[in-house]
């Protein structure tokens, strides 16, 4: 039995990463209908809209979602009480320890994954008692340990130590990806950039067009000696930014020019490294199905050549 599946209820090991304004009933409701697991963000900080879009996922979706909870970016403490108190049966915390949320969380019932970028925060969080852990390596988008560990690397130290079910997280936005993940251990995975280029992403046609249009080098890494180090697109002002070592964190205050009026200069356009591997916006049911359908194919011809003793 596949734990992922037994811990969310989806139909499919297919997560939805939690990007801040982004990760909202509309996307996540997609994503729970085509059999995934759809994820609200708390990141945003606006706990009075991210309560009412849990409320509208109930409306828009019979299947099972979760919530994200990013320590660094609870503002409200409060929101770990109502996330706990709103009928939601999986969470993942992020940034931070995790021991600070789960005796809250788990009094309540719920799954627990927490999102870890190298072993060291892996073993901690497995100590502190999770249920499990997203293994998130540096390719993928958004806000990212500066110390970065690649999707390939990170799965095999992880699986090596903790026997906990592990969802992959970075780099991976197909069946290829979804395969070799599993291969090194994982149980389900978890795409953000490929749902972000969705056609139901709320986000303005500018952001998904640069993610179609960018090569397999179109994303840069910023502030690897400050804080936060983040993934984004490479853009005039993300290259300007690399050059001069680094950004103010006041460039994020214009992020929803971004996302929601397609300015791709204003601030950052956050996107993982598999920018170079999405080449059409396509609807969210279509990305799952076709992600399904490649791993499948991928496993059933490579059982067929080791039941074969081929290589």
């Amino acid at each position: 039995m596949n734990r992922v599946l037994a811990h969310t209820g989806a139909r499919y090991p297919i997560v939805q990463a939690p990007m801040g304004w982004i990760a909202r009933s509309k996307l996540a409701s997609a994503v729970s209908n085509a059999g995934g697991l759809g994820i609200i963000e708390t990141s945003s900080g606006e706990v009075d809209a991210c309560m009412a879009e849990i409320a509208r996922m109930r409306e828009l979706t019979d299947r099972p979602f979760g919530v994200n909870l990013p320590l660094l970016f609870i503002r409200e403490p409060r929101v770990v009480d109502l996330v706990a108190a709103s009928g939601v049966k999986f969470v993942t915390t992020s940034a931070g320890s995790p021991a600070k949320l789960l005796p809250t969380l788990k009094a309540a019932g719920l799954i627990v994954y927490h999102v870890v970028p190298n072993l060291t925060s892996a073993l901690k969080a497995v100590e502190a008692g999770v249920d499990g852990l997203v293994v998130e390596g540096g390719e993928g988008g958004g806000f990212k340990n500066p110390d970065d560990v690649s999707t390939l690397v990170l799965l095999q130290a992880v699986r090596e130590r903790c026997d906990v079910p592990l969802i992959a997280a970075g780099g991976i936005c197909d069946g290829r990806g979804m395969a070799a993940a599993f291969a090194l251990g994982a149980e389900a995975i978890q795409m953000g950039t490929r749902f972000v280029s969705s056609a139901e992403s709320p986000v303005h046609a500018n952001y998904k067009q640069a993610i179609i249009d960018a090569t397999d080098t179109g994303t840069v890494m910023l502030n690897r000696k400050a804080s936060p180090c983040v993934r984004a697109l490479k853009t005039g002002l993300t290259q300007e930014l690399d050059r001069a070592g680094g950004f103010d964190r006041s460039v994020l205050n214009s992020v929803k020019e971004v996302y929601f009026n397609g300015d791709m200069e204003v601030s950052l356009a956050l996107a993982g490294q598999t920018v170079g591997l999405i080449h059409e916006v396509l609807p969210v049911a279509e990305i799952v199905r076709r992600t399904v359908e490649g791993f499948h194919e991928i496993r059933r011809r490579q059982g067929e050549r080791s039941l074969a003793g081929a290589f």
